[in-house]
Parts: structure tokens; C-alpha cells; sequence
């Protein structure tokens, strides 16, 4: 039997906001709400279902989105016109740039509820 994910749940303050924020980021269109989850399908099929919980029971995670250069550039224009903090690291020691790790560019920024945000254009470590 093959292994895939299929989803995840993604804690937020707010479920339409988180959703919203990064459906417009990435370019995606955000599904119909079904019970406490507003879901994000992913090109690989797989769904973040955004739920609203208390802010102080979020523990912050990370979500790393592989994306072709296109994409990247789209993205990252999204990113500087609504004024968001970006990084080049995940310890934001290097604000206002991106990285070249692997030959590509990657981004880093914090979507509304607190989570770390990521965008790379080739996988680290020669991973595919």
C-alpha cells in the first residue's frame, strides 16, 4: 500500500482568514466550509482544513510549499504589496530578503494566526 497524506488541520484564530490569506498568497481557491474546516486543496491533492481555535491554544507550525518559479514570482509579489514581513531563514536573522538554498529561491513569512510560511522553488537537499 502506498502512503499519502491527505490532510491536515491547521489551527487559526480565525479559519476564513488563515484560509483567505493563503489562498490569495498562492494563487489557489478556497473550498466550501464543511463543519468547524474551511479547506485548501493543494495540487497533490492534499487538503488543509483551517479551524478557528482559541489564539492561546495555537502552538505555531511550520508549512513548506514547493513551487515552480512562476509560481515563486506571483507569490512573492503578493507577499511585498500587502506589506508582510519576509525572511530569508526560518530564525529571521535575515529580514526583507529570500534564500538561493539549492540552486532556487525560498521565502519565509508568517501567516495570520502566527504560523511559519514557507515557499522554495526546489527542494532542500536535492530531495524530490
Amino acid at each position: 500500500m502506498s502512503v499519502e497524506l491527505n490532510h491536515t488541520i491547521v489551527h487559526s484564530r480565525d479559519n476564513r482568514e488563515s484560509a483567505d490569506f493563503l489562498a490569495h498568497i498562492l494563487g489557489l481557491t478556497v473550498g466550501t466550509e464543511w463543519g468547524p474546516f474551511i479547506p485548501l486543496v493543494l495540487a497533490n491533492g492534499v487538503t488543509l482544513d483551517f479551524a478557528t481555535i482559541p489564539a492561546e491554544s495555537i502552538t505555531v507550525q511550520h508549512y513548506a510549499f514547493l513551487i515552480s518559479e512562476a509560481e515563486f514570482d506571483t507569490a512573492f509579489e503578493r507577499i511585498e504589496a500587502q506589506g508582510i514581513d519576509f525572511y530569508a531563514d526560518p530564525h529571521k536573522k535575515h529580514p526583507g530578503e529570500i534564500n538561493h538554498n539549492d540552486g532556487g529561491r525560498g521565502v519565509y513569512f508568517p501567516d495570520p494566526s502566527g504560523h511559519g510560511m514557507e515557499l522554495i522553488t526546489r527542494p532542500y537537499g536535492g530531495w524530490s
